[in-house]
């Protein structure tokens, strides 16, 4: 093939699978001006099926790009509040034995699951990529790849380091090269990027091109899943309910309008695992003999598809692997499925990989901007320092590998009774249910001391954990009493947001001791002159806000000094609102002297990379200096 005959284009990020990593990260880049190319092997995005739950912390994340998509999201998709749990009657069939609310992290903005089918939660993302003029180019698969291996060019982030096979390999040095084909025209295309990034499922070719490996194994569970309208006289089928019988166990999940989703414990001795390649095969099943054992396990319970139709089923094996590594060179990322893999039971696969996104993503854009040394995004030891995405979302995936593990066992295992002591006992069952409440819903992710994570001032605001991402809280505006959202104060728009807790400004010590950190701030050398790139109150990489202690009616917006409020919108009171109905014990919730006050800085992803005292700013300029250019 000739060079000439062949379409070239250049991009920042070429991503390789447009599944809900893949357009997540996609969205995160483009709505921070990135060049990105998206390109995904089926021909249109999820139809019906796959994943289907959304975490509390992955609706937060969600609500930071675009608060409408969690507004669609609460409107249109079921929610799970309760959780009801049945186990062998003494006289045969199941029974009600427990009932548990749906507390999963008394921390969670949105205290529930929420459930919604996984093509339209793509298509939110698509939507506002749209906006921007990115779509996902579809029927197109890579062929060939291979980074570059001269040193300069990889510590070069305005270099384009992988380039194609040697047919297609350019002429000129520093070419980046993934030679691209579409499936339904035949078209090649090569596309040169400085960075690539595979979130091609579970099988991704990115991960294998890379040669990088999997670790794990598979289970002897083997698992149907069926999407249908049911009719049932089970009470509880719009409810999370977990099922067991002497014949398996069950989960229901309800989903969006009246559609429900079983999994469905298959017997370990059945057919369904093709003996040649280990995996569940679904021409060895079908809906209707996963029914059947559905149906044998809800005895007495009647469960029927209503109107026969079927809207997605599936059957599976538990597989848990987790990737060896995350990238190569820091150039080529995997992300989602392509680097651990889990059981649904927990609704993790999904969260997990959209979380893995949204991690790398503002990393990506402070290189590509200059903002950033490259080495933000290493994945080992550099210098004596840790760095992040590898080190803080591997972490995750092995934790979470060892929990699928562990829950997944619960799940499936006999329960106690009087032919099976060793059995679970419901107490233990639900027991186990409540105390991973933090983990499952994403709300108790922490990442570990690093170059971005400097807990060495913890103190100062000893509730809002560094590694975690801020406590929810509603303050109200100094300017018009209006209740605001913490949250809503933190989008991720690639800017650090530097969080200064002032102290009472009703009292004059503490006013002057603000007026002094202001002035400090003001200084060139400091953090916010030395990379904030822009004027006060304008800076690119920093976005400031305060939150006073003082009461709404002890002062106005003009006892603030000028550097903490250059928009009338920048300026937090910690009371409550005129109602009396919300906000209110904030600085109590962080941690935080209604005095003394702290500097909380908070990282463009949500999480908290550091606090300090007010007398602190040296300490931040280190921080600061250990990531910033």
């Amino acid at each position: 093939m000739s060079r000439s005959t062949v379409k070239e284009s250049h991009v920042d990020v070429l991503i390789i699978g447009a599944g809900p990593s893949g357009v997540m990260g996609a969205n995160a880049l483009i709505q921070a001006g990135v060049n990105v190319c998206i390109v995904d092997k089926r021909p249109e995005g999820v139809i019906a099926g796959q994943a289907d739950g959304l975490q509390p912390r992955t609706l937060e994340i969600m609500h930071s790009y675009d608060p409408t998509m969690t507004e669609t999201l609460l409107r249109k998709g079921a929610t799970l509040r309760k959780t009801t749990f049945y186990t062998p009657s003494a006289t045969g069939g199941i029974e009600k034995t427990f009932t548990s609310s749906i507390s999963i992290s008394p921390n969670a903005r949105w205290n529930f699951g929420l459930i919604y089918r996984q093509g339209a939660i793509e298509g939110l993302f698509r939507k506002a990529m749209a906006e921007k003029g990115l779509r996902v180019r579809h029927d197109t698969v890579p062929t060939a790849m291979e980074l570059v291996q001269n040193s300069s060019d990889l510590r070069d982030p305005k270099a384009y380091v992988t380039k194609a096979s040697a047919l297609l390999r350019p002429t000129t040095s520093g070419g980046a090269q993934v030679t691209l084909k579409n499936l339904v025209s035949g078209e090649v295309e090569i596309v040169h990027a400085k960075f690539v990034l595979g979130s091609d499922g579970a099988h991704s070719w990115v991960r294998k091109t890379l040669g990088i490996d999997v670790e794990g194994d598979t289970t002897d569970a083997i698992w149907g899943v069926l999407d249908f309208v049911p009719d049932t006289d089970y009470p509880d089928f719009r409810m999370h309910s977990f099922a067991q019988s002497h014949d398996g166990t069950i989960m229901f999940i309800p989903r969006e309008g009246d559609l429900l989703r079983l999994y469905i414990q298959q017997k370990a001795d059945s057919d369904i695992i093709d003996p040649t390649t280990g995996r569940a095969d679904k021409d060895r099943t079908s809906p209707e003999k996963i029914l059947a054992q559905a149906q044998k396990i809800l005895k007495p319970y009647r469960m029927e598809i209503k109107d026969g139709e079927v809207d997605w089923w599936t059957v599976y094996v538990i597989g848990q692997r987790v990737a060896t590594k995350y990238s190569i060179n820091e150039r080529a990322f995997i992300a989602g499925d392509a680097c651990h893999t889990h059981s649904p039971k927990a609704g993790q696969g999904m969260n997990a990989g959209m979380g893995d996104t949204h991690n790398l993503a503002w990393k990506m854009v402070y290189v590509l901007r200059g903002w950033s040394p490259l080495s933000i995004l290493e994945t080992c030891e550099f210098n004596g320092d840790r760095y992040q995405y590898e080190s803080e979302r591997r972490k995750f995936a092995q934790d979470l590998i060892e929990f699928d593990k562990w829950w997944s066992k619960l799940v499936s295992e006999k329960r106690s009774t009087g032919s099976n002591l060793e059995g679970v006992t419901p107490e233990q069952f639900i027991g186990a249910f409540k105390s991973v409440g933090g983990f499952v819903s994403g709300i108790g992710i922490r990442y570990a001391p690093s170059t971005l994570v400097n807990a060495s001032h913890q103190a100062s605001a000893s509730n809002l954990i560094v590694g975690e991402r801020v406590l929810p809280h509603v303050f109200i505006r100094v300017a018009s009493a209006e209740p605001v959202h913490v949250h809503d104060m933190l989008p991720a728009d690639t800017r650090f947001k530097i969080l200064v807790f002032a102290g009472d400004l009703s009292d004059g010590d503490d006013r002057t001791r603000l007026q002094t950190l202001g002035e400090e701030l003001k200084k060139a050398e400091n953090f916010l002159g030395r990379y904030g790139r822009g004027d006060v109150g304008k800076w690119e990489v920093f976005d400031v806000v305060c939150f006073t202690s003082a009461k709404k009616d002890t002062i106005n917006l003009f006892h603030i000094p000028e550097f903490f409020r250059p928009h009338w919108s920048k300026a937090l009171l910690d009371d409550e609102d005129m109602q009396g109905q919300s906000a209110g014990g904030g600085y109590a919730k962080y941690g935080i002297d209604p005095h003394a006050g702290a500097i909380v800085v908070v990282r463009p992803d949500g999480y908290v990379g550091s606090v300090a005292p007010f007398d602190g700013v040296a300490f931040l300029n280190s921080y600061f200096a250990g990531f910033l250019l």
